[in-house]
């Protein structure tokens, strides 16, 4: 036996098996290191030669079992055997082109076998799609008569037939992309088929691209690559030239037809122009020789064709869809022709082209137009728009046609249009996203991939593209695979779904989530035939979650685990159908759930034995889908990441009542952009997943007092979208010079710094001083600027101070004693000396009460000029007049501004202004007295200028030369502020009365009298409400049969009240003679009809009477009020004896002054001409003045005793109107001036003022002067003309004065 040595079994290695010889010859060079070393090999070289011989061996029988090769004679490939084997043995690469039904398929794996091939190693023989690898496969092993798995294998994704005795694998091309993953040199293999390279998918096209780089360092390895005859000439050139062999398919003549849509439908309606061409056909009989394959774009297109044509009627014609999304039993329909019931016309998308042969076709209608698969880079949105086909699509089309028998394409569009589009269609790697791609090149090491030799090289933009998407779901950093990017190269899917498998091992929800990764993994399950829809619609409803599509798979696979194992095989089958899912996809879910489960035990990632919680299972979808997530609009639209526009498919769960915030498993752009399979979210999840994505930007940096830092609102933006607002975060770290110099401006010099530094105490206390002076003198340039405190405080204060507690730990440790404290002379440009204490004092005192005084100077701000604070209780009191005075420091320029308001005729009298403001300054007296009575005075005598008062209160002037009244509670807190004292008043009129009211109430003993004998009558109470010391105002007020003990809110009501209070308890104590005289008085018929005329109510003219003459005889007003029970009973007894005579003296009087007003009224109700409606208004208005409400209690008794006369004077003025009109009518247009500026002031100024005697005097004189004009005889009290009046009212004006 000959000595065996590591050179000797290096020898033979080359007779073993092709998938052994690597790792043999390795082994026997490592064996010859250490016998130069000498280690002693000899166990292991026997060991060693023992499996050499096995795999000899084994190579050996496999040559000797091979199959009997024979060719069917009918194909075309049979004629060209001989240049088929002769272009295999010489050349490494051999382009084969033929049509459908050449027998390329089936026959090439043939000939390679019986050329010794698949010996050694496996022949390889990919297709684009699993259900063709196992109908070839199946079909091999009956050519070559043996077993499916024996002679012939075959894998596809979830199922693997095959056993050592195999020569020829069936298989994906996806399957062979996996196998480089284990095997980068394919070592198993002598040979490859790449079958259907044409149709050049993304697999296709990489496949290509590797076994070019794979093939010279494999010289033994033969490629071959089969294809259409489309476009074979860029395979050949792709591997430096090789030979091309074409072979004829088996296929019959087509005619072509040419009829361009908008030519058939003057609308440019395809199914207008569909119908036509089929009637054209069933002109031609047709029908009756085969059936119509009619290309459409999708499925939309296919059910509006289907409704038309139905609607058409076309005898004979059962119309079929035919599409993808069809469940299986419909698309059998299609390939069964046992079942047809006429002439079928069949409506297909692009799936008809190449992926499925459908039988018994002898006329296509080609529409031209297909939805392509297209990536766009911009938006990141797989998009489907509708495109028109290239000549090679066209021509494919067309063919489906020719197989059976002669054939007719038709066309919707021109010639012309054929043949200006494209040749070939774009390949899928140049519109589709690269990132599986790029990450399976990373893992295999294979370079940079622009260097990869790609039959047609991708746009670079795409590669970047795929990039950034792996670099979003972390798989790479710097263009360099990571650990995660290694684990998601191991699942056998998209790498997104594989990223959800990751992140939900770390959220504890693994079991949920592969469920919902296989889901996506696969074609819908759910099906939804077109004549069912709603029936399917509502079994489908039942697994709808209310915030998530991704938990109604859950739901589903729950419900669907649950059925299938409790039922048969076909019960479980019929289930499906019955409840509208695909038992197909089902049971292709399961696979893709155990494959994706082993995959993920494999990685040691364990699944959750408690079920997770929506937060987790939704949280981990987002590091798989961080870039489709979007916000939803009031216009409920959704804006997602990049800006783009979407919304939520119709299917979806959440269609309906949309979430705030999604993520979508998908983006595809159809019509317009469709997020579908989505679930609501929380954008703070976001945060965590890939924060290097994240975009923050910051604004409005601002020193936060509380905290002692600057602080920022932060926006975080994930590819444009906002996904956190206005979030408040420390500045410091995110930019140190800028928050230094906030802080040194915002917290030191504008003044918000609340740390506990002594400096800026000191600071700020000179810095309010100085600011106080400026206030008062009304002037910004005694204080530095804030950019001269700034460069003091940045020239002293180091680098890296940005918060409170740095700079007050410097102050403590390294800074120089008092380095940032401030002097006076440092913090003012000038002295101000003008500004004293007695210019602008700290207090205003008044009636013993000190008020505070504030300065402010901001024009514009409520508090402008100077304030006075008052406590609420001491509102009342507080004298208008004594306001207007402000300070001594700011009069002059008010005096001066008040004149400069005057009208111009009257202030070119006073000119120049100042020096007559100076002279009068010295006639002024700081008082109760209105600064502007005392101010027309002096100009009156300095220049004659008369000055109506009233009309120069009513100018306006700048606010800070009128007081601003502070209004605060007992704890100093601001209840209101304002200019107008008679406004506050009223504002704060609401707490005064509710705390009078609480008051009267609680603590104050409020009672019914019906006699004094409660003792004293106090003149105030205070008392306190809401944080404020009110005052009010002890009183008696009437109420009619019985007086009430209470409070008022000033003393004037309380006098007022109080008047008629006592009033009536002396009437209490006379009730005997009161009792009498309401049983005698107005007692007459004649004087019943006249209260019924005149519209008045007897009942308050007795009681009025009895309370007037009660004030007669017992000689009260408001101030002699008694306050005391023997003060009381000493009035009672100096005036009840006259009370009686009072009263009847009263009655008399206004039983006369009623008679009268009776009779005018009787006169008005004749007077009916409408020429005579002047005097008549005028009249009607002077009785309004006289029988106002009360007026016998207002009036005294000298005053009612004219009322007679001036009715009188009524009387003869109405009898003498007929015939007297003209003059009457001038009468009266002297009076209205007269009486209309009376009316006007009492309804401007304070009720108070009414009762004031100089406007008394001139109310009756206005009387008195209609007696003049209109009841000469009667006689007047005195002189009066209409000059007199006007006279008079200056002087009224004059002394008469209030603030508008």
């Amino acid at each position: 036996m000959p000595e065996i040595t590591a050179a000797s079994l290096l020898a033979s290695v080359d007779e073993c098996m092709l998938g052994d010889q690597f790792a043999f010859a390795r082994q026997c060079r490592q064996l010859a290191k250490q016998d130069r070393e000498n280690t002693d090999i000899g166990d292991k070289l026997l060991a060693l030669a023992q499996r050499i011989n096995a795999s000899a061996l084994r190579r050996k029988a496999r040559q000797e079992s091979l199959p009997k090769i024979v060719y069917p004679e009918d194909l075309p490939v049979a004629q060209r055997l001989d240049d088929i084997r002769k272009a295999i043995s010489e050349h490494q690469v051999v382009v084969l082109a033929g049509e459908t039904g050449s027998g390329k398929t089936t026959q090439i794996p043939k000939i390679c076998l019986e050329m010794g091939r698949g010996v050694a190693g496996l022949i390889a023989h990919t297709q684009p799609r699993r259900l063709a690898a196992r109908a070839v496969a199946q079909r091999l092993a009956e050519e070559l008569n043996t077993q499916l798995g024996e002679g012939v294998a075959f894998q596809i994704r979830f199922q693997e037939v095959a056993s050592p005795n195999s020569y020829i694998k069936v298989m994906t091309d996806g399957i062979l992309l996996a196998a480089i993953q284990r095997d980068r040199f394919l070592s198993q293999y002598d040979t490859i088929i790449i079958d259907e390279a044409h149709e050049r998918s993304l697999n296709i096209d990489f496949l290509l691209g590797y076994l070019k780089t794979l093939l010279p360092k494999r010289p033994d390895l033969k490629l071959i690559i089969t294809s259409a005859t489309i476009d074979v000439q860029r395979f050949s050139a792709h591997f430096n030239d090789a030979p091309v062999i074409e072979v004829s398919g088996r296929s019959y003549p087509v005619e072509y037809r040419y009829r361009p849509q908008e030519e058939l439908s003057s609308d440019n309606d395809l199914a207008e122009a569909v119908e036509l061409v089929l009637r054209e056909l069933m002109a031609e009989g047709a029908q009756r020789h085969g059936d119509t394959l009619v290309f459409l774009s999708g499925e939309r297109d296919i059910r509006e064709l289907t409704r038309h044509l139905k609607r058409a009627e076309l005898p004979g014609a059962e119309i079929l869809p035919l599409y993808s999304r069809l469940s299986g039993t419909e698309q059998q329909r299609i390939f069964d022709l046992r079942g047809r019931r006429g002439w079928r016309v069949i409506l297909a998308t692009n799936v008809a082209e190449t992926s499925l042969t459908v039988p018994g076709i002898r006329y296509v209608i080609d529409a031209g137009t297909a939805r392509v698969s297209r990536y766009s880079v911009r938006s990141k949105v797989q998009r489907l728009p509708i495109e028109a086909i290239s000549q090679a699509s066209a021509n494919q089309r067309a063919g489906r046609c020719g197989r059976v028998a002669p054939g007719i394409a038709y066309r919707l569009y021109s010639e012309a249009d054929y043949l200006s589009r494209p040749e070939y269609t774009e390949p899928e790697i140049q519109r589709t996203n690269l990132a599986a791609v790029i990450l399976q090149m990373l893992q295999l090491k294979l370079g940079d991939i622009s260097d990869f030799p790609f039959v047609d090289a991708p746009d670079k933009k795409f590669v970047n593209d795929g990039f950034a998407l792996l670099a979003e779901l972390g798989a790479v950093d710097e263009g360099r695979i990571t650990k995660l990017g290694e684990q998601l190269g191991s699942f056998p899917v998209d790498p997104r779904i594989g990223r959800l498998l990751l992140a939900a091992e770390d959220a504890s929800c693994l079991r949920e989530m592969l469920v919902i990764a296989s889901a996506l993994s696969i074609q819908d399950p759910r099906e939804r035939p077109a004549d069912k829809q709603q029936a399917s619609d509502e079994k489908h409803r039942r697994f709808w979650q209310e915030d998530s599509d991704f938990a109604g798979f859950v739901a589903l696979w729950d419900y669907a685990e649950e059925q299938r194992q409790a039922l048969s095989a076909n019960q479980w089958r019929k289930l499906c159908q019955r409840e509208f899912l695909s038992w197909t996809r089902m049971r292709e879910w399961r696979e893709v759930h155990h494959q994706l489960t082993l995959m993920c035990r494999q990685l040691g990632l364990k699944q959750n034995k408690e079920a997770a919680g929506y937060e987790s299972i939704h949280r981990a979808l987002l590091p798989g889908f961080l870039g489709q997530i979007a916000t939803k609009d009031e216009n409920r639209e959704f804006t997602g990441a990049r800006n783009r526009k979407l919304h939520i498919f119709p299917g979806s769960g959440l269609f309906k009542k949309p979430p705030k915030w999604i993520v979508a498993a998908e983006l595809a752009e159809t019509s317009q952009l469709y997020a579908r399979c989505v679930a609501k979210i929380d954008p703070e999840w976001v945060f965590g997943v890939n924060d290097s994505l994240l975009k923050r930007s910051y604004s409005e940096p601002h020193w936060q007092a509380r905290s002692g830092r600057v602080m920022a609102f932060e926006q975080t933006a994930l590819y444009g979208l906002v996904i956190r607002d206005k979030k408040r975060v420390h500045y410091g770290p995110i930019a140190p010079e800028e928050s230094r110099e906030i802080l040194i401006r915002q917290a030191l010099v504008e003044g918000r710094y609340q740390g506990r530094a002594d400096f800026y105490k000191h600071n700020k206390a000179l810095i309010a001083d100085i600011a106080e002076i400026e206030d008062k003198a009304r002037r910004r340039d005694i204080l530095v600027s804030d950019d001269e405190l700034f460069r003091f405080y940045d020239e002293r204060i180091p680098a890296g101070i940005v918060t409170a507690k740095h700079l007050e730990h410097w102050l403590k440790a390294t800074a120089p004693p008092n380095t940032l404290y401030l002097t006076r002379g440092e913090l003012m440009r000038h002295g101000g000396g003008d500004v004293t204490e007695q210019q602008f004092p700290d207090t205003l005192a008044y009636g013993g009460i000190s008020f505070a005084l504030s300065y402010h100077f901001e024009p514009g701000h409520p508090a402008d000029g100077v304030s006075v604070s008052v406590p609420l209780g001491n509102l009342a009191q507080l004298p208008a007049g004594r306001l207007e005075w402000l300070v001594p420091g700011l009069l002059r320029e008010k005096c001066i501004a008040l004149v400069k308001t005057l009208p111009k005729a009257q202030r070119k009298q006073l000119v120049p202004v100042p020096d007559y403001v100076d002279r009068a300054m010295p006639m002024l007296k700081v008082g109760e007295q209105g600064l502007l009575a005392q101010l027309a005075t002096a100009l009156l005598r300095l220049s004659g200028l008369q000055i109506d008062i009233n009309e120069w209160a009513a100018n306006r002037i700048d606010d800070y030369y009128l007081m601003n009244i502070r209004v605060l509670d007992n704890t100093g807190k601001l209840l209101a502020q304002g200019r107008d004292l008679r406004l506050l008043n009223t504002q704060l009129a609401d707490q005064v009365q509710q705390g009078i009211a609480e008051e009267s109430s609680g603590s104050f003993n409020s009672k019914v009298l019906q006699d004094w004998n409660f003792g004293h009558l106090e003149t105030r109470h205070e008392f306190k409400r809401g944080g404020a010391t009110l005052t009010a105002y002890p009183c008696l007020r009437d109420d009619g049969d019985h007086v009430v003990l209470e409070l008022a809110e000033s003393a004037q009501d309380a006098k007022q009240k109080s008047l008629y209070g006592v009033l009536r308890l002396l009437l209490l104590r006379l009730s005997q003679q009161t009792k009498l005289l309401r049983a005698s008085l107005f007692r007459h018929n004649a004087v019943q009809l006249q209260f019924a005329a005149v519209g008045e109510d007897k009942k308050k003219w007795l009681e009025d009477s009895l309370i007037a003459a009660a004030r007669q005889s017992f000689a009260i007003d408001p101030d002699n009020l008694p306050e005391t029970e023997a003060h009381f009973d000493k009035l009672w007894q100096e005036g009840r004896a006259s009370f009686t005579a009072d009263a009847e003296r009263y009655a008399e009087m206004l039983t006369e002054i009623l008679g009268h007003y009776s009779d005018i009224r009787r006169a008005l109700k004749k007077l009916n001409s409408l020429s005579w409606i002047h005097s008549i208004n005028d009249v009607n208005k002077q009785l309004d003045g006289l029988f106002f409400n009360g007026f016998i209690t207002a009036l005294n008794y000298e005053e009612l005793s004219q009322y007679p006369r001036y009715l009188k004077g009524i009387l003869q003025r109405l009898a003498k109107l007929d015939g007297n009109y003209q003059r009457d009518r001038q009468c009266t247009l002297i009076l209205e001036p007269l009486q209309n500026q009376l009316s006007d002031f009492l309804l401007k100024a304070p009720d108070e003022l009414a009762s004031h005697p100089a406007l008394r005097d001139y109310r009756w004189q206005l009387e008195e002067f209609r007696i003049s004009l209109f009841a000469q005889n009667i006689g007047t009290r005195s002189p009066v003309s209409e000059k007199r009046l006007k006279q008079l009212w200056k002087s009224v004006t004059q002394d008469v004065t209030f603030k508008v």
